[in-house]
């Protein structure tokens, strides 16, 4: 089993794509059967430690799975049950079953009374490329079965969610411990609401190879520390425009220096401020900001939190697009990007990072469906820049087509000034010249350690640590 940090994400038909040349390759379908069953046997056999195990098969492929890793499974010695809905239905299913050397139970709510006997639940009903909704006596059934097991386990996917979108189709799907991903990741594995229908995933082996996908989780990055011969201004000068809401720009002033960047500039109407005391204060203007980042090579801008909506907030954001200098636009900036705004943006030489939660998004780019991927896709290109779409999923997709979705992370995140938090440790990692992933990275790695309860400055604060181990 893999753990899925830095593993390729495929959709449903590149996932076909990878088994027709698989197929093509000299595999037959029955024989990545047999690898998919055998490594789901094993891994139910470590987790299960002696436990009765119930499987329950669909009638495709998926079905098919579950047929192997019950035999196997049964050829251990584990003590196994096997319940079906209705016959196979492809050949290599058939022949799954017809090895198995078990009566079929039939798939029904007597299953529920009887679940105690057999504690290890394993979902092998419907796999990759379900789009349509669930039965609902089989989600409801399903749904207390996974409920009354002490370790449900999901072949592939659990029963019940778009593989692409990341949907639920059905209104009463369970919470399952563990999905095992059958030879690569799913947009489903990663994506809300059906990453916390899957639990923890892992990745199975299966033999697949030239795993072609743009996207890709995120993984902890490999920056290191600034190299011996470093400076302030190498390392990454951040200028921060402040506005109405002072707090909110000093948390991600704050945010960009702890994240590692070398020289912060805070631009606010006054120059007064409050600790730390390396951070660098200015009254702010065009000319002071165009003067601070003159000569500098390696600098970013970061502009929104805080900034407000007025007529003032507008010329500052027009300012900071402007320039030709990596900028972050996080916050209310995001509000003020209408049509013309979007354009300039698109004009950018240098690259823009924008920085949207749900509500955000929608102001900028409007309502979406189908999937958070496809979504950020479409912004990016459409914006020329690089979309971090926040949420309990963030994505990060580029205008080149690349996609990095970070999972499901802490739910004590939803505070107010976490989102300012990570655009000022954006802000430092492209001065810097680092992708923004390694700012998200660090953002959710603080929160990690963090625990529970804190507040966006804990936050901030946490990022020297989580820095320092890079």
């Amino acid at each position: 089993m893999t753990p899925i940090d830095g593993q390729p994400i495929l959709t449903a038909a590149q996932m076909r794509a990878a088994e027709d040349r698989a197929i093509a390759a000299g595999s037959s379908v029955e024989e990545l059967m047999e690898r998919a069953g055998a490594g789901v046997a094993e891994a139910v056999r470590r987790l299960a430690a002696e436990s009765p195990v119930l499987i329950l098969c669909g009638p495709g492929n998926n079905g098919g799975d579950g047929y192997v890793a019950a035999r196997v499974l049964r050829k251990n010695g584990v003590e196994v049950r096997v319940a079906a809905m209705g016959d196979p239905k492809t050949d290599a299913a058939r022949k799954a079953c017809e090895g198995l050397g078990l009566d079929v139970e039939p798939f029904g709510v007597d299953l529920i009374d009887r679940q105690k006997q057999s504690p290890v639940l394993v979902d092998a009903i419907f796999g990759t490329g379900l789009s349509r909704e669930v039965d609902a006596r089989v989600a409801d059934t399903l749904g207390s079965l996974v409920a009354c097991s002490r370790l449900p386990i999901a072949v592939d996917l659990p029963s019940g969610v778009d593989t692409d979108s990341g949907a639920a189709l059905s209104r009463s799907l369970g919470h399952y411990r563990l999905t095992l991903a059958l030879g690569a990741l799913k947009p489903a594995h990663v994506l809300e609401p059906a990453a916390q229908i899957c639990g923890a995933v892992r990745v199975l082996d299966i033999g697949l190879h030239d795993l072609l996908s743009p996207y890709r989780v995120l993984a902890k990055p490999d920056i290191g520390p600034p190299p011996a011969d470093a400076h302030k201004y190498s390392r990454g000068l951040v200028a921060v425009i402040g506005g109405d809401m002072p707090g909110a720009s000093a948390l991600a002033a704050e945010a960009a220096m702890r994240a590692g960047a070398g020289y912060i500039l805070l631009f606010n109407e006054s120059g007064a401020g409050d600790p730390p005391h390396a951070l660098v204060r200015q009254k702010w203007s065009p000319s002071a900001l165009r003067t601070s980042l003159d000569g500098k090579k390696a600098a970013a801008i970061v502009v929104g939190p805080g900034l407000g909506r007025g007529k003032e907030a507008e010329r500052k954001l027009d300012t900071a697009i402007e320039t030709d200098m990596p900028l972050v636009i996080d916050g209310d900036a995001l509000h003020l990007l209408d049509a013309d705004r979007l354009k300039m943006v698109a004009g950018r030489r240098s690259a823009t990072i924008l920085t949207p939660h749900a509500g955000e998004f929608k102001a900028v780019f409007g309502d979406y469906s189908g999937s958070k991927i496809d979504a950020s896709l479409r912004a990016a290109a459409r914006s020329a820049a690089t979309v971090v779409f926040k949420g309990p999923d963030t994505v990060i997709a580029t205008a080149h087509g690349d996609v990095t979705v970070a999972p499901a992370g802490s739910s004590w995140l939803s505070t107010a000034g976490t989102g300012d938090v990570l655009a000022g440790a954006i802000g430092a990692m492209i001065a810097a010249g680092e992708a923004p992933d390694a700012a998200v990275w660090m953002h959710g790695e603080a929160a990690r350690r963090l625990g529970g309860s804190f507040i966006a400055d804990d936050l901030a604060r946490e990022l020297s640590a989580v820095r320092a181990s890079l």
